[in-house]
């Protein structure tokens, strides 16, 4: 059995998996035992190797077929779908996303730890050393954002307002998605999804799909 710590390290990104893999390979302790650039190869690598600790952003496709959609989405659904596998899953989200709801969200679907991609190199090997041993670690850019029972803080984004569904949905029709694509890759009939929808620009007080997009691009969960 091995002494080290076996990271699964997912982010869309070659050349930012490179750099973190350069921090955390400089420790005795640790070992990059796989990575993946996207939710899906995330969930199967996990599925084969079963490593200590994931080490995975928000923003990526969900898919190798979709690798131009890359939003919160794909890391969310992956998230979720490893700890329905594995409740004991331990995942350390690295991400740019610190602002709310991002942090109080994961937190409630089971993460055992939030570090943002400012983080010192230090704080990255802390939080994943943290993470290993069953612990939570949530650096303290985003801290005041999650209580003790994983729900919101003072949340001041108006996304906060949204169910996970709603945000899932809503960061899918700010792809551009239409709702026929986005019922079949969540497995909903595109009745429901249009009814979240409305749900949606209801909640948010937007008219429309573009409203929508702005919003999503102000809150940084898309990215131009």
């Amino acid at each position: 059995m091995s002494s080290k710590i076996r990271i699964l390290l997912v982010d869309d990104h070659s050349i930012v998996r490179a750099g973190f893999q350069h921090m955390l390979l400089k420790e005795a302790d640790m070992e990059i035992v796989a990575e993946a650039e996207n939710g899906g190869e995330a969930v199967e690598m996990y599925r084969q190797i079963r490593p200590d600790v994931v080490v995975m952003d928000l923003a990526m496709p969900a898919d190798r077929e979709s690798q131009e959609a890359s939003s919160t989405a794909g890391g969310l659904d992956a998230i979720k779908r490893i700890i329905v596998e594995d409740p004991s899953a331990r995942i350390l989200v690295l991400t740019i996303w610190e602002a709310s709801p991002y942090p109080a969200r994961v937190a409630d679907v089971g993460v055992k730890g939030y570090v943002t991609k400012r983080c010192a190199q230090n704080e990255l090997v802390h939080a994943v050393r943290e993470v290993y041993a069953g612990r939570s670690y949530f650096s303290s850019a985003v801290r005041g954002q999650i209580t003790q029972d994983g729900e919101a803080g003072a949340e001041s984004s108006p996304l906060s307002q949204l169910t996970r569904r709603e945000l899932e949905i809503f960061t899918m029709l700010a792809e551009g998605r239409s709702v026929n694509t986005i019922a079949e890759s969540i497995f909903l009939s595109p009745k429901t999804v249009h009814a979240h929808r409305a749900n949606i620009l209801r909640k948010l007080n937007l008219s429309n799909g573009s409203e929508l997009i702005h919003l999503a691009l102000r809150s940084g969960i898309i990215q131009t």
